[in-house]
């Protein structure tokens, strides 16, 4: 499967940046998300919840970033398992530009594989449960990152942490 977008965000491409690497923002936009945990830098551990049709599984896996360059892209790697509902590996390329000093597109181009009894669901399926998930993260994510009270000053904090740690940035 390929889906490629872009979205408007409403805040700075720093802000939008900060909340990309934000675990504690990431985990409360991603639909499903019950877990989202830093393991090391530039890695992440997930657990998911969701239903494809007649298929409800709960996929534990792993998220690994890459190709950094703050604040303007990343490549994003992930691959989880969802026990007998099969698998589920892929990985995206992220990019941020400066619409205006409050607006940042975000473009994403994305490939994923799925294995198991999801894949036998069907294409159409698949790709409309994807396009679906990924309206719900985007719209999630605007109004987090978008609202001046989201994130938190703590959540914002653990972001800076978690932004330094990657990038050894200060």
């Amino acid at each position: 499967m390929q889906m490629n977008d872009s979205q408007r965000i409403p805040a700075s491409r720093d802000q939008v940046w900060a909340a990309l690497n934000d675990p504690a923002v990431l985990k409360q936009c991603i639909p499903g998300c019950q877990s989202l945990e830093v393991t090391a830098p530039n890695e992440m551990t997930a657990t998911v919840v969701f239903k494809v049709g007649p298929v409800k599984a709960t996929f534990s896996g792993k998220v690994t970033l890459s190709d950094l360059d703050p604040p303007n892209a990343y490549r994003i790697f992930g691959e989880g398992s969802g026990g007998v509902a099969g698998f589920a590996k892929g990985g995206a390329v992220v990019r941020l530009k400066s619409e205006s000093p409050s607006v940042t597109v975000l473009n994403y181009d994305v490939e994923a594989q799925i294995g198991g009894k999801l894949a036998q669901l069907g294409a159409r399926l698949i790709d409309s449960t994807a396009k679906k998930l990924a309206a719900e993260f985007f719209a999630s994510f605007a109004a987090a990152v978008g609202s001046p009270a989201a994130p938190s000053d703590a959540a914002d904090a653990r972001g800076k942490g978690w932004l330094k740690r990657i990038t050894g940035a200060a």
